[in-house]
């Protein structure tokens, strides 16, 4: 009796670890580096600029459609992380503040693209304007892209000063 319980459920778990198998394999497998076309590349830049560009512009459905709601920000010198909705907060008081952008650049970009994930590390530099006072920041950034849909979100990013 004993010999057959243990067959049983010997015989069970095999079935069920069958079933799982694939979800067990799928679940542990890395993503794959991947490079992207050169049309790709310039549709992802495209898409970082955008969003920098809506951001000092105070654009809040182009912000909206750029940022998923998971969104998380870690910005240059300050304590507290961000948002989507703090994000979006925080553009309307620099343009509310008078705050205009001047010039934006982005010196230096590598890439690296994990299937529908692209990782891009930047130096930035861009100047602002809030009531003809000049102000010019530059810097490093960490962004997250992600491919939904056939395009580019950005659910994430670091920056820092650079020093």
């Amino acid at each position: 009796m004993r010999l057959l319980l243990i067959t049983v459920v010997l015989a069970g778990l095999a079935l069920m670890m069958r079933d799982l198998s694939p979800v067990l394999i799928a679940g542990n497998a890395a993503p794959r580096p991947s490079t992207l076309t050169s049309a790709e590349r310039e549709s992802l830049l495209k898409s970082r600029e955008a969003v920098w560009r809506a951001w000092f512009a105070n654009d809040r459905a182009s912000l909206e459609s750029a940022l998923p709601p998971e969104t998380i920000a870690i910005n240059n010198g300050e304590l507290a992380w961000q948002n989507r909705s703090e994000v979006i907060e925080s553009a309307e008081q620099f343009v509310s503040s008078g705050g205009q952008l001047v010039r934006l650049s982005f010196p230096r970009t590598e890439i690296q693209r994990y299937d529908d994930v692209a990782i891009l590390y930047s130096k930035f530099e861009f100047e602002t304007d809030v009531h003809g006072r000049r102000n010019v920041q530059s810097g490093r950034a960490t962004e997250v892209f992600l491919l939904r849909d056939g395009r580019w979100l950005n659910p994430g990013w670091h920056l820092d000063s650079g020093k």
